[in-house]
């Protein structure tokens, strides 16, 4: 089974990218379970790797985020990703109006 993995264009604000970007590493982990092992022990080498022939285009910053991620398994690891993104919220300063 040959499974086509494309994402539309991706516009929006700079901050949404790299949720779609996740978006599409989860939705690969769920799709592949081959993937999904490899993310879940080594985020570098699954990102790098990609799926389905395309790329991950995620920010270091991303990507030295993921690989903070110790689970054992797939709800675990967005488990974890949530509560980054939660902490990485309630810290940053708030916007000027």
């Amino acid at each position: 089974m040959v499974t086509q993995f494309h994402e539309s264009n991706l516009t929006g604000p700079s901050e949404t990218y790299p949720q779609q970007e996740l978006s599409r590493l989860l939705t690969a982990a769920v799709i592949s379970s081959q993937f999904r092992k490899m993310l879940l022990t080594n985020p570098d080498k699954a990102i790098a790797a990609g799926y389905g022939g395309e790329s991950f285009q995620l920010p270091r910053e991303e990507r030295k985020r993921l690989a903070s991620i110790h689970a054992t398994s797939l709800a675990e690891f967005a488990s974890q990703l949530h509560n980054l993104d939660s902490s990485r919220q309630s810290s940053a300063p708030a916007a000027a109006d």
